[in-house]
């Protein structure tokens, strides 16, 4: 039986399967194709990384939507060290590598080699609580609510009249379904009196609504597992990234790897806060004054918000902005 070695172990998972493979000598890997991404799959899994990982490993995958998330936390819960990597930043490292086969044993040894090239980043996973996953299901359950009304309200505007009734018997039921989930969400959080001072911790600050609050504790969970804020702007995909070869050099754009969904989230309350918070309306307008896009002051100013709710999460005092003001004047 050979010696459980391995220190990274990557996995690429799908809907239906788990590929598996580690690293046993440069461009040389142990693999596992096609195990169940299932309770009996994870039996499976467990088995082979016996014979061939070392007990303190890291196992490394992808975020795919929810598929990842059972078979983290089975190994979670039998002390492997996991790590949930943004698909972006693999995607990233696969372009550096000029990459040009796409199978799931393929990725499954791409991501080894993400980690292996990043194993002093890794950052281990911890499954949310069952107060977190609450919070993660009704936000996200809102948003997917509120997508689909959007959808019937598309089709109304252009459809003929004979289906006119039952587009508004549907919009009728998402709107009580919005609003009901609405009501949960708002309950949940004043039922918790941790996400309950966080949520007001957040909307102390000019911009920021309790639904938005809501977002932000959902995907990004407890402030303290980021170093700083820079960590908590690249999470959500906000920090920027300049695009160069050679001697020439692009234009500086934010990078995108990371929470789409906070990001989407941030974008109205950055526009309102250029006209409320009297912080990120000062930013805006030293932004105009010298010669700023719009885009650029809007993403400019979704990033002061991140800044400011990582502010309030991590000192626990509310957000003032005359304090703020003072601060930069």
């Amino acid at each position: 039986m050979p010696n459980p070695s391995a220190a990274v172990v990557g996995i690429d998972v799908a809907k239906a399967t788990l590929d598996l493979a580690c690293q046993i000598a440069p461009d040389k890997y142990r693999t596992r194709g096609k195990l169940p991404n299932t309770p009996a799959g994870f039996v499976q899994l467990l088995s082979w990384l016996t014979r061939h990982a070392c007990p303190d490993a890291w196992v490394v995958m992808e975020a795919t939507n929810v598929y990842h998330e059972a078979v983290a936390a089975f190994l979670h819960a039998h002390g492997y060290r996991v790590c949930v990597a943004n698909p972006r930043q693999v995607k990233a490292y696969a372009e550096s590598e000029l990459s040009r086969t796409k199978t799931d044993k393929t990725d499954a040894k791409l991501i080894v080699r993400f980690a292996l090239g990043h194993q002093a980043r890794l950052r281990a996973w911890q499954p949310p609580t069952s107060v977190e996953r609450t919070l993660i299901a009704l936000t996200r359950r809102l948003d997917d609510l509120k997508t689909l009304r959007q959808m019937e309200c598309n089709r109304l505007e252009s459809a003929d009249p004979a289906v006119h009734a039952s587009l508004h018997a549907v919009l009728a039921t998402l709107d009580n379904q919005i609003k009901a989930t609405e009501a949960a969400l708002s309950r949940h959080i004043d039922d918790d009196p941790d996400l309950r001072q966080r949520r007001d911790l957040l909307v102390s600050i000019k911009g920021i609504s309790d639904l938005t609050a809501s977002r932000l504790m959902a995907e990004l969970g407890d402030i303290h597992r980021f170093d700083d804020v820079r960590a908590v702007v690249a999470f959500v995909g906000l920090n920027p990234a300049l695009r160069q070869s050679g001697t020439w050099r692009g234009h500086v754009r934010i990078s995108k790897i990371g929470s789409t969904i906070l990001r989407a989230a941030l974008y109205m309350p950055a526009v309102v806060a250029m006209q409320h918070n009297p912080l990120i309306r000062a930013l805006a307008q030293r932004l105009r004054e010298h010669g700023k896009p719009g885009k650029v002051i809007v993403v400019a100013a979704m990033r002061k918000l991140l800044h400011l709710a990582y502010g309030v999460l991590k000192s626990g005092r509310a957000f003032d902005p005359r304090t703020a003001l003072t601060a930069i004047g």
